[in-house]
C-alpha cells in the first residue's frame, strides 16, 4: 500500500508541478512589471528545482509522471492565450496565477489526505510545492486590483 500511495501521490504532484511550471512561463511574456517578473522567475526556479527532486522520485520508482488532465491544460491555454492577449496586464498575470495556485494548493492537498500511505519523502514534496503555491499566491497580492 505505501509503494502504491507514494507513486501515486507523486504522479498529482508531477502533474501539477507541470502545470504550474507552464503557467509562469506563459505569463512571463504578458509581464511588463520588473519586480512581478522577478517574482515569478524565482518562483519558476523553486518549481523547477521541486520538479527535479520529484522527477528522481519517479525515476527511483521505475515511473514516468504523469501528464496534467487536456482538460485542465486546454483551459490554461485558453486563458492565457486570450485572457492574457488581450487585457494584457500585470494585474490579469496576477489574477490567473493567483487562480492556478490557489487550484494546485486545493489539488495537491486533497491527494495528500488521500494519499495517507504514502512515503515521507514523497509527502514532504507535496508539502514543499503547496507551500511554493501559497507563497506565490500571497506574493501575487500587491498586484492584483478590485474589479
Amino acid at each position: 500500500m505505501i509503494e502504491k500511495d507514494t507513486i501515486k501521490l507523486l504522479r498529482e504532484c508531477d502533474a501539477g508541478i507541470k502545470m504550474g511550471v507552464q503557467s509562469i512561463e506563459d505569463s512571463l511574456k504578458y509581464t511588463s512589471n520588473g519586480e512581478l517578473k522577478r517574482t515569478l522567475e524565482k518562483n519558476l526556479a523553486g518549481h523547477v528545482e521541486i520538479q527535479e527532486k520529484l522527477q528522481g522520485l519517479l525515476n527511483s520508482y521505475h515511473d514516468s509522471g504523469k501528464e496534467p488532465p487536456a482538460m485542465a491544460k486546454g483551459m490554461a491555454w485558453l486563458k492565457t492565450n486570450f485572457k492574457l492577449a488581450t487585457e494584457s496586464s500585470d494585474d490579469a498575470v496576477a489574477d490567473f496565477i493567483t487562480d492556478g495556485c490557489n487550484m494546485g494548493v486545493k489539488s495537491l492537498s486533497g491527494y495528500l489526505n488521500n494519499y495517507k500511505a504514502a512515503d515521507e519523502k514523497s509527502k514532504n514534496i507535496a508539502k514543499e510545492l503547496i507551500c511554493l503555491e501559497e507563497r506565490l499566491s500571497v506574493d501575487m497580492r500587491g498586484y492584483l486590483s478590485a474589479k
